[in-house]
């Protein structure tokens, strides 16, 4: 087979994806953001998971190589339809569908007879056949496994990781029939250097990513509430799981603030499933209250530390150190930084937060809040929130006040810089 694919959506995942894949086929990258297609002709990803160099490989490639687009008939050539958009949930915490299903409809006015559409986007286990299929035949007018087939094969993409790339990280696959299983897999397998897992059906493909995620989100849990006890109990918690993780079996998790697109957001599609075929599913639901406690958590111990040193909390100077949902990275999205400092806030705080991976305007954009770009002056409290590399360059005693409180979120300072941490 000649494959001819189209990759949709052009973020985190899609993008570095598109340019693994054009380095060997011919690829359409699609996007609905004009500019984030402008940008990234220009060779630039403002999500940074993809190097210059990397883009004007492929963008310069005259036989295979990328090509961008916001044009849908553009892509209508393609045989291969590879859908990488976000999965997000509302405000209630139901998965929100309407990116997959506007994604599912675009394929669906331009798929032919014998085309493959294989979703990455995490979904929980039916979603793909039970969401989407129905979507992609009524658009099209074409017979699911009859004129067109489907595949699942879950995005693994770690953000700001650049040891742990997309073609280093074993990928699973899936095809909505045997045959189509197989070229699935074949067709990653081309590209994944660290190889390919075939899962014997989409169902169990989508089942192993979303407890991928479910799993770490309830082990990150534990230890959050192990560190609210243990701070009770005046015992560091990182120290006591350093002694601990001297036994070969113990799982070495830290407690932290647990966002973004995945971690944070995966466990609530699985629950939504569970509870659709009656099951009250407490572990998980009970994992994802506890960590969405930790921001306030957080904040109440910097006010206690704080009214300790007889800082006044109505003009106390606050420094928030960070903002996106994970060191190293430009991604706000669900981010519990966010939760630190509104709860702060909430105190009357003026709260001043630095972050020089983030994007002002997305910031701005997203939770009302002006960056500074520099931190020129003092400040009565400190709160690492994010361990960005960054931060280890600044010249912490000259930014804090003689009577200072800095807390330490990630665990990741010298002992002897912080006063408390998480």
């Amino acid at each position: 087979m000649n494959y001819n694919i189209a990759i949709i959506g052009l973020g985190y995942v899609g993008l570095p994806l598109a340019v693994e894949f054009a380095k060997k086929y011919k690829v359409l990258g699609f996007d609905i953001s004009e500019s984030r297609i402008n940008e990234l002709k220009n060779a630039n990803d403002s999500t940074l998971e993809v190097e210059e160099s990397s883009l004007k490989q492929v963008l310069n490639t005259q036989e295979n190589g990328l090509t961008l687009t916001t044009i849908p008939a553009e892509i209508a050539d393609c045989n291969i339809y590879i859908v990488t958009v976000p999965t997000p949930v509302d405000k209630n915490n139901k998965p929100d569908f309407t990116p997959l299903l506007k994604s599912s409809e675009l394929v669906g006015s331009v798929l032919k007879h014998n085309d493959i559409v294989v979703y990455e986007s995490t979904v929980y286990p039916g979603a793909t056949e039970e969401v989407c299929v129905p979507v992609l035949e009524k658009v099209s007018g074409l017979t699911f496994n009859k004129d067109f087939f489907c595949g699942y094969s879950p995005e693994r993409i770690n953000p700001g990781d650049k040891t742990r790339t997309v073609t280093k990280i074993i990928k699973v696959t899936s095809g909505s029939t045997p045959e189509i299983g197989k070229t699935v897999d074949t067709l990653y397998k081309s590209i994944i250097e660290a190889g390919t897992h075939l899962a014997p059906s989409i169902k169990v493909a989508e089942a192993a990513k979303v407890i991928e995620n479910a799993q770490r989100d309830i082990n990150i849990a534990f230890v959050n509430e192990l560190a609210k006890i243990f701070n009770l109990l005046n015992i560091d918690t990182h120290a006591v799981l350093d002694a601990a993780a001297t036994k070969w079996n113990f799982l070495h998790y830290k407690p932290g603030l647990v966002g973004g697109h995945c971690i944070g957001v995966d466990p609530f599609y699985l629950a939504q499933k569970a509870l659709e075929v009656g099951y009250h599913p407490e572990i998980i639901l009970a994992g994802r209250r506890l960590n969405d406690s930790m921001g306030e958590f957080v904040a109440t111990e910097v006010l206690k530390l704080a009214v300790k040193r007889n800082i006044e909390i109505n003009t106390a100077k606050v420094l928030l150190l960070g903002i996106t949902f994970k060191e190293n990275c430009p991604d706000i999205r669900n981010t519990k930084a966010i939760d630190v400092y509104r709860a702060l806030s909430d105190f009357n705080m003026n709260v001043d937060v630095y972050d020089p991976r983030a994007s002002f305007e997305d910031v701005k954009a997203e939770y009302g809040i002006d960056l500074i770009k520099n931190i020129n002056k003092t400040y009565d409290v400190i709160v690492h929130c994010v361990s960005h590399s960054d931060f280890l360059n600044l010249n912490f005693l000259e930014i804090r006040t003689e009577n200072s409180v800095f807390y330490d979120v990630k665990g990741t300072l010298d002992v002897n810089l912080i006063d408390k941490r998480l």
